[in-house]
């Protein structure tokens, strides 16, 4: 049987009141801080370097700062998780939940817009 698609957060930069939210640099700076939690492929030791990680990570959509976050998070550091959320919610910033699709979607989307 086929594993479910993680769920995933998109934070937006963007508060209810359609207020961009500020400082500019803000979706680095929170995944900055997170990006100790998960897998860590850029190693340790002297040649080690940041990386964000694998749950908490940021993006631009549609020209808006967003931060995506992934919900393996809270199976593996729920403190971690709630930060993140509640940052949000401190802030005033629009949470969309979704899906992850599957990489194969997207191929069959192609081939169907043919």
């Amino acid at each position: 049987m086929a594993e479910a698609a993680p769920t995933e957060y998109f934070i937006q930069g963007i508060t209810s009141t359609g207020k961009k939210f500020r400082p500019s640099d803000w979706s680095e700076r929170l995944a900055g801080v997170m990006a100790c939690f998960g897998p860590s492929p850029g190693g340790k030791g002297p040649n080690a370097y940041l990386q964000y990680s694998l749950y908490v990570r940021p993006t631009i959509i549609g020209g808006l700062k967003c931060v995506i976050l992934d919900s393996r998070l809270r199976d593996i550091e729920p403190m971690a998780f709630d930060f993140v959320l509640n940052f949000a919610k401190d802030n005033d910033l629009l949470v969309t939940e979704a899906c992850e699709l599957p990489p194969e979607y997207a191929t069959q989307q192609a081939r169907s817009a043919r």
